[in-house]
């Protein structure tokens, strides 16, 4: 079976965790080849030819994928597919906005956030919340599928595939970049990152939440937030840990404040090490932690901080 995975960049930059993670589920079907498509991308594809289990990289260095444009990166792979039984991606924002397109475009359905690989055809993915796990077996000529990367460990290094340049596929015009605002930090990216430390409604406060962020300074760590927080104004969005925010499966997660609603363990139950602070005993949080401390988080986090 041949694999043509979409690789995750961040401009011209090769998002490495997100891919190697997206090998290791791809190589687990057939013949990965990985496609770096953005502006000056020919960094990252040098970059994502020596992940083991890659046996070619495409690289279209082209000024109309610069962006992340969903409907230019969508007409390229549907350019390419006729080679491919597979097409893959991590399940990242960015993915979920090409992938849709490609699958309409090739009249197949998308099977999302997949997370383990039964066969070519079979695949299993979350559904409920998480509380269920469904097999999904798809007839459909080409698969479309994005894979839940915190479910894979990353592919290693060590590749040494081949970098083909190819040319652009005509731009349909659909949509035109305009600007791009970016939230600089020097903290992990939320999903890659090996602690997170996250704040709910229980923090109270936008200006209460600086002593998450001031925790999660201590350990190195990426800063998340419960639905409950991001609504409240604590937050930005950006830090929604759940269902309907970014999936993590960190070596370690602190929930400070955090009651543990269905919607927000989908989205961090597959941590290795679950810590909870919060002052009510009978918080779901505390069904699925591996360390609970029933405590006033304004007493038991500055204290931690201290001893940190």
């Amino acid at each position: 079976m041949a694999v043509l995975l979409l690789a995750e960049l961040n401009g011209a930059e090769l998002a490495l965790d997100a891919t190697a993670k997206a090998v290791t589920a791809g190589a687990a079907i057939g013949d990965v080849t990985v496609l770096c498509a953005s502006a000056g991308c020919s960094g990252a594809a040098a970059e994502a030819a020596k992940i083991a289990g890659v046996s070619k990289v495409l690289c279209a260095d082209e000024a109309a994928y610069g962006n992340g444009l969903a409907e230019p990166i969508a007409d390229l792979i549907i350019s390419l597919a006729g080679d491919y039984d597979h097409i893959v991606a991590p399940s990242t924002a960015s993915a979920k906005n090409v992938l849709p397109r490609v699958a309409a475009l090739l009249d197949a359905m998308v099977i999302s956030d997949v997370t383990a690989v039964v066969d070519a055809n079979t695949f299993e993915r979350p559904i409920y919340a998480g509380n269920a796990i469904q097999t999904v077996q798809s007839g459909d000529g080409k698969k479309v599928l994005t894979v839940r990367t915190a479910n894979f460990d990353a592919a290693g290094d060590g590749g040494s595939a081949s970098v083909e340049s190819i040319a652009a596929a005509p731009n349909p015009g659909l949509s035109e970049w305009v600007e791009d605002k970016v939230a600089e930090s020097d903290r992990p990216e939320l999903t890659s990152a090996g602690i997170v430390v996250s704040g709910g409604r229980g923090v109270g406060s936008e200006e209460d939440f600086a002593m998450i962020e001031k925790l999660a300074d201590k350990l190195g760590a990426a800063v998340g937030a419960s639905r409950a927080a991001v609504d409240s104004g604590y937050a930005p969005n950006d830090w929604q840990v759940g269902q309907t925010g970014k999936v993590v499966a960190p070596d370690l997660y602190v929930a400070v404040g955090i009651s543990g609603a269905i919607q927000h363990l989908a989205g961090m139950k597959d941590s290795k090490i679950i810590v909870a602070i919060n002052k009510d005993e009978e918080a779901p949080i505390f069904q699925v932690a591996d360390y609970g401390l029933v405590a006033d988080l304004f007493d038991a986090v500055p204290k931690l901080i201290d001893a940190l």
